[in-house]
């Protein structure tokens, strides 16, 4: 049995289904389908810079449940691959342009009953949603909210962003602060640690790269095992930005109970 995942990028059993960058790197895609996880590519999306041309957490947003929301710009190619999926694909009222605030309507940090971004920028739809959902919005001035943000689970996160930082421990969340830089993000000086990652299980983070390599990883390390989170990564390759790993749907743990 499978279902979806309520609280985003925060699972509470083994992940079935995943959303993540089209050019994810081959050694990566295989140690996540070993993990028993399917895989839905983005497309490309002409309007954006190459860098973050086909990042999850630049192209749409899950509000939870079933429900995600999905940029103008690939709405038309992207829909009906969420749509067998039984996800309600909900259009975006921002169409993406090139140059920042332009392409971050959708880029919103989430961590338990908290939003986090730069609200001022947010597309109005997705908005709409978080509001209906009674969650607290946190502003910020970081408007790429989402790639800055890893999420660890309801009350703890990973962030080289000191505004979010401050932002999040103001509301009792536990926030790792780590150095920026030291992630690779073809195209430009270096990409963020949100977008390296994503939970493929309640207690098991997974990075695309080797996490081992950043010079904050005993920090990370330790911050995690205060959680009880484990760590899985690809070895071969830098660790690089890809835009998150978007989780959608988990499995259901079995009752024996019902056998």
């Amino acid at each position: 049995m499978v279902k979806f995942i309520e609280n985003p990028f925060l699972p509470d059993n083994k992940v079935k289904t995943v959303v993540v960058d089209r050019r994810m790197p081959v050694s990566i895609q295989n140690k996540i389908r070993a993990e028993g996880i399917n895989i839905i590519k983005t497309p490309y999306c002409k309007e954006l810079y190459e860098a973050i041309s086909s990042h999850p957490d630049i192209l749409m947003h899950h509000i939870g449940g079933n429900e995600i929301v999905v940029a103008p710009n690939i709405y038309e190619k992207f829909k009906n691959k969420l749509k067998m999926l039984n996800l309600n694909v909900i259009l975006g009222n921002t169409v993406l342009e090139s140059t920042y605030p332009g392409n971050i309507a959708y880029n919103v940090g989430r961590i338990g009953k908290f939003a986090i971004h730069n609200f001022k920028y947010t597309d109005k739809r997705v908005l709409q949603k978080l509001e209906c959902k009674n969650l607290k919005l946190i502003n910020v001035k970081q408007g790429y909210s989402k790639c800055s943000i890893c999420a660890v689970n309801e009350k703890a996160a990973i962030t080289s962003d000191k505004g979010i930082a401050k932002a999040l421990e103001a509301h009792g969340v536990d926030t790792l602060l780590i150095r920026p830089g030291y992630i690779d993000l073809p195209g430009l000086n270096y990409g963020f640690i949100g977008g390296t990652a994503g939970l493929i299980e309640q207690k098991k983070l997974f990075f695309c790269g080797n996490i081992k390599k950043h010079p904050d990883f005993k920090i990370i390390k330790n911050f995690l095992q205060k959680y009880w989170v484990d760590i899985e990564y690809v070895q071969n390759i830098d660790l690089i930005d890809l835009g998150s790993i978007i989780p959608l749907i988990e499995t259901t743990p079995v009752n024996k109970n019902n056998i």
